[in-house]
């Protein structure tokens, strides 16, 4: 069992927050956060042998000082061995929150209190010496976890080993990319064998084989009773590794409960969110939003939809309206079907007439079947022209980023595996003794 866990206390809670409020005061330049607090006493003394020229010192004290209430009211509490997510916006607070659990920031009011040893990777690489090596900063982010020398020496080769940085272990860390800073990072937090780990974002930066061994890691860590906070985009990790999860908006507790609920709740005000905000316009990209050769003007889904909830196997048409150049020949348009990260799950690319010399707008309607996997799908649509399929011989004319989306809430586990089903044959054969 790892140093630091304690059978007797199995029942205790590991952390608790209780009624945490984080207030921030922001002034706009360093002359006026010298200001206004000498305004606020002068109109504080003269208050009371002049009122009005009090208040008006307090007034304008006031309206050089900027509140923002990044925290209210946030309490839960954790036991040991259990995994929380946090999700919520950009803004919501959830950075602010983890940060003041691990003791960083002080809360502006309520309680905060941590059972056990706490290992927090709040930002890449923080604690780093950048004129230090990696070898030196092990050492160093070693000592400050309270670990003795003796203790960081045994553990060395493996943390060099699992940040597999090479060479780079005995450079100046200012020399590393992000990605080696985070690795290195995040390798020394998971083997100190931390009671409370407090992961903020920092796994979307290692490469693809970095992101399997970490999240294999922490199932290992969680086994072994380590507490989890875990704060990311990744919805599908919060799904895998906790027990519960927290919606933050705007820096305070909309929901706590299962991950499926809460993600459901994210998800359902994060589309509610784009439809208020009219968000269902097309983003320039580097390919350019329009050529003079024509473009996506539109895309709908059926009755007019931003947002489609639908069982596995549901009819789903997506209509796009396109405008092209009468002169434009070989153009073809690519319905995309992008999951929640953007990465391109399937699609159709639909040749397009040529030479339409009277019709210079096309309506194109798409229909298929949700033969996916539970989650959410996004839409996009890209116009281009070539001659040939060869990708590398296509020019993309415009592309068009959409807001639309759909969820497949049906769970296929027992149809298939992985995204979407693959058409096969299969037969069952009951072998005998003899066979």
């Amino acid at each position: 069992m790892p140093a630091g866990h304690n059978p007797a206390d199995a029942a205790t809670p590991v952390i608790v927050v209780q009624d945490v409020c984080k207030t921030f005061r922001t002034w706009a330049s360093p002359a006026q956060r010298l200001i206004a607090p000498l305004l606020h006493r002068s109109g504080s003394l003269l208050g009371r042998a002049v009122p009005v020229l009090g208040q008006r010192l307090q007034q304008a004290a006031h309206q050089r000082l900027h509140v923002h209430e990044a925290l209210q009211g946030i309490s839960f509490t954790l036991g040991r061995g259990e995994a929380l997510g946090i999700i919520g916006l950009n803004g919501s607070g959830k950075s602010t929150l983890l940060q003041i659990i691990a003791g960083v920031l002080p809360a502006t009011s309520g309680r905060v209190h941590t059972h056990g040893r706490v290992a927090a990777l709040l930002e890449l690489g923080s604690g780093f010496n950048p004129e230090l090596s990696g070898r030196e900063n092990i050492y160093i982010n070693g000592a400050i976890l309270g670990l003795p020398v003796a203790r960081i020496d045994t553990l060395l080769d493996d943390i060099i080993r699992f940040a597999d940085i090479g060479d780079y272990i005995d450079q100046p860390v200012k020399t590393y990319s992000s990605g080696m800073a985070v690795r290195l990072a995040f390798s020394v937090q998971v083997h100190v064998d931390p009671d409370i780990l407090i992961v903020d974002e920092a796994l979307a930066v290692g490469d693809a084989a970095f992101q399997a061994k970490a999240m294999t890691r922490i199932q290992e860590i969680l086994a072994r009773g380590t507490t989890l906070l875990f704060v990311g985009h990744d919805l599908n990790a919060v799904r895998a590794f906790c027990q519960r999860a927290i919606l933050l908006e705007n820096g305070r507790m909309a929901l706590l409960g299962e991950p499926q609920e809460v993600i459901e709740e994210y998800l359902f005000r994060v589309h509610a969110k784009a439809m208020a905000d009219d968000q269902a316009k097309p983003i320039r990209t580097p390919e350019g939003f329009r050529s003079e050769d024509g473009g996506v003007l539109s895309l709908q889904l059926q009755a007019g939809a931003r947002h489609l909830a639908l069982g596995y196997d549901a009819p789903l048409e997506i209509t796009a309206e396109l405008q092209l150049d009468p002169e434009l020949a070989d153009a073809a348009c690519i319905i995309d079907i992008l999951d929640e990260r953007g990465v391109p799950m399937s699609g159709r690319r639909v040749r397009l007439p040529d030479r339409a010399s009277h019709q210079h707008r096309l309506r194109l309607t798409v229909a298929f079947r949700t033969q996916l996997a539970h989650g959410v799908y996004r839409i996009r649509a890209r116009l281009v022209q070539a001659a040939a399929l060869h990708q590398h011989h296509q020019r993309v004319l415009c592309r068009f980023e959409s807001d639309l989306s759909f969820e497949v809430v049906d769970n296929s586990i027992e149809r298939f595996s992985g995204l979407f089903p693959l058409p096969a044959d299969v037969h069952c054969q009951l072998l005998t003794d003899d066979a």
